[in-house]
């Protein structure tokens, strides 16, 4: 037996400390999850409930890779996060054990065509078109939990060109890892291969051709991107 058509390529990850990698199955996102950048956006933190979305895997951009600026949009934005590599697979996970499903942890970008994403939010349309464009995660290599641990708390910056643009703890999260790994599981079986993208702290912005983002999460790792 064989595929009528070619099987599309795995999308992956470098892991760090190793010369395997790490195979991204789906990416999931944590939006309004930083109670300041619900109100940069005009909500309240009160009453703003925590939103999942998705990326496809095409979505990923590994680190050393530039980020080429999307068709349809002259108002891209950036939003720098922590990431949680799924290593372990399940439904209905309890927060006691959610930490046991986690391979990894990375820094990434959801990079937002945020023109796009006003537009259907007017509209009442889905964020596809904002949200779910090829390369819009860059993400930085995999550094497995037994060499990071599980942080709680640490620094979360961003500079674009040099300038401190983001700058938080993730300490600040609204849902913690555990917290979101055990509400995504009541609405999706998580398999391994499956990233979060836990969500965005305040300062998000605009680049442009040529412009450079380096972002940092103590004790998970740094991640620079330049635009083309």
């Amino acid at each position: 037996m064989a595929y009528v058509i070619a099987a599309p390529s795995i999308s992956a990850l470098p892991v760090s400390g190793s010369a395997d990698l790490f195979p991204v199955n789906r990416i999931f996102c944590v939006g309004r999850n930083y109670a300041d950048h619900v109100r940069e956006m005009g909500g309240d933190p009160k009453n703003t409930p925590t939103v999942f979305f998705m990326k496809p895997s095409t979505a990923i951009l590994p680190e050393g890779t530039d980020f080429p600026y999307p068709g349809l949009s002259k108002n891209v934005h950036y939003e720098f996060e922590l990431v949680v590599a799924i290593g372990k697979g399940g439904s209905d996970i309890s927060t006691a054990e959610a930490k046991n499903h986690v391979y990894g942890y990375a820094v990434g970008l959801d990079m937002t065509r945020r023109d796009l994403q006003v537009d259907a939010g007017k509209k009442g349309q889905p964020w596809e078109v904002g949200k779910s464009f090829d390369h819009s995660a860059p993400c930085s290599k995999i550094v497995p939990a037994k060499m990071s641990g599980h942080p709680e708390k640490g620094a979360i910056w961003l500079e674009l060109n040099g300038k401190r643009v983001q700058d938080s703890d993730i300490s600040q999260l609204i849902w913690n890892v555990p917290g979101i790994i055990a509400s995504l599981s009541t609405y999706f079986e998580l398999l391994p291969g499956d990233l979060i993208y836990t969500g965005t702290p305040s300062g998000v912005g605009p680049v442009q051709k040529g412009d450079v983002m380096r972002g940092r999460v103590d004790g998970v790792g740094e991640l620079t991107v330049r635009v083309v």
